[in-house]
């Protein structure tokens, strides 16, 4: 395999048959030791966090499949921490879509004024670049397609997208008492279709249960 892209949550490896391996790390995004899946930065590792992530992923990667959302998902091997997913092209330098089914995190922190934490925000999608020099800056559905990174078209395909695949992780969740306050997903081009990418775990979500948030070993072991 050739060595891609050192994230800081996984690595990137191209292979020979046109196909990426993402090799999961123990590493989580945080501060100060603190773990917060809105952070930009490693935080703290954590070990088996790498394995039990990929755990996870595989089970709604398989979860989204079989509901008849295109991934970008194949194979998983957890002994390894191993996910094979296909090749595909990313918008720009790679934008995320954020639902926010309830007020936390940054989302508090720049609209304070008007919204309380925990306040119920009804599959609220925020977009933003990802760009570890400049904060990873928000950005609306015009700003995107001014810049040439989608088109009106793909951006309302990746928001569609977004809302449905966050309610079936907050209904799959709330079979287990837990509830999700915002989850953030990546999308990529792969022979003309967008397909969803990325990963499923404790780093890309927020879940609570009885007002806590739930640590990340902690939720893939509710999940699973």
């Amino acid at each position: 395999m050739k060595l891609l892209y050192e994230g800081k949550t996984k690595n990137v490896y191209e292979n020979d048959n046109n196909t990426i391996t993402l090799k999961f790390k123990d590493d989580a995004t945080g501060r100060d030791g603190v773990f917060d899946p809105g952070e930009n930065a490693v935080g703290l590792s954590i070990e088996g966090l790498g394995r039990e992530s990929l755990r996870m992923s595989v089970h709604y990667f398989e979860m989204m499949n079989a509901a008849g959302i295109p991934t970008h998902y194949i194979s998983g091997d957890v002994a390894k921490a191993e996910m094979v997913v296909k090749a595909g092209s990313v918008f720009g330098g790679g934008v995320e879509f954020v639902c926010r089914l309830r007020a936390d995190g940054s989302f508090v922190r720049r609209y304070g004024a008007y919204v309380k934490k925990g306040a119920e925000l009804d599959c609220l999608v925020e977009v933003t670049l990802k760009d570890d020099e400049r904060q990873d800056p928000p950005a609306t559905k015009e700003t995107i397609v001014a810049l040439g990174i989608m088109t009106a078209d793909e951006y309302d395909v990746c928001a569609a997208l977004t809302k449905k695949i966050a309610r079936i992780i907050a209904d799959d969740l709330a079979t287990k008492g837990l509830e999700l306050y915002d989850i953030k997903f990546e999308f990529f081009r792969n022979d003309g279709e967008i397909i969803l990418a990325d990963e499923f775990s404790a780093g890309i979500m927020r879940v609570y249960r009885g007002g806590e948030i739930v640590p990340p070993m902690e939720l893939a072991a509710l999940v699973l």
